[in-house]
């Protein structure tokens, strides 16, 4: 990990990336989706359900799908399903920790709102460790895995990508930062369609606890 030591852009992903997955923070906002498709295309939950996978898997968001096939408002949806109680999350003092020894510029980079961001991190205790957050309305609606949302990170901080390392639960979402020369680190996720790809070679890195992977970084920087 000495090749990390001299990373200046710290780039992480919001959702069973910056906290567990166990705390089931993303189950709400995926009930809360299949709630808004229920409603907005009149069908039962069962079948919203339905044409919310399929639209994850053939869009890589829900959003994406519904803006594409349903042209909704964007904003809309947003406020909607980020619209939840995450009263039960705990302050991470470990990981504040962490990302304060961290040299560099730290940026969430999120499929999500901004505002979700901001609600989450703040809850965390973690909120104050962010120089920005790249939310899906800067990236125009359009989500990662595709290389737009990418540049558009690169170009707006002035990235350099081989001092760059992104964060991230879902691996398919390395790729394109492996592309362009960034360092990659998988959360481990045991959702299907998070570990797929995993075992790549675009991912450099794995761990289970984001905390104890920065642990080792910062004490590597001591030596």
């Amino acid at each position: 990990m000495t090749e990390l030591k001299n990373i200046r852009y710290w780039i992480f992903d919001l959702d069973n990336t910056l906290y567990s997955g166990d705390t089931k923070v993303f189950g709400q906002v995926d009930k809360k989706m299949s709630k808004y498709i229920s409603q907005k295309l009149n069908i039962s939950i069962d079948e919203a359900k339905k044409t919310q996978k399929k639209y994850f898997h053939q869009y890589h968001t829900t959003l994406n799908g519904m803006i594409k096939n349903h042209k909704i408002d964007a904003n809309e949806f947003l406020d909607f399903v980020h619209d939840i109680n995450i009263d039960f999350l705990k302050e991470d003092k470990k990981l504040d920790l962490e990302l304060k020894k961290l040299n560099g510029k730290k940026i969430i980079f999120t499929n999500g709102s901004k505002k979700h961001a901001e609600n989450v991190t703040k809850r965390l205790g973690i909120y104050e460790r962010f120089d920005d957050i790249f939310d899906i309305i800067d990236s125009n609606f359009v989500p990662k895995p595709a290389m737009e949302p990418y540049q558009k990170l690169v170009n707006k901080h002035k990235i350099d990508p081989k001092l760059c390392v992104l964060v991230e639960d879902i691996a398919r979402n390395l790729k394109p930062a492996y592309e362009i020369g960034m360092t990659t680190v998988w959360i481990k996720n045991n959702e299907p369609w998070a570990k797929e790809y995993s075992e790549s070679v675009f991912v450099n890195y794995r761990t289970d606890n984001l905390s104890k992977f920065l642990e080792k970084i910062n004490l590597e920087k001591q030596q």
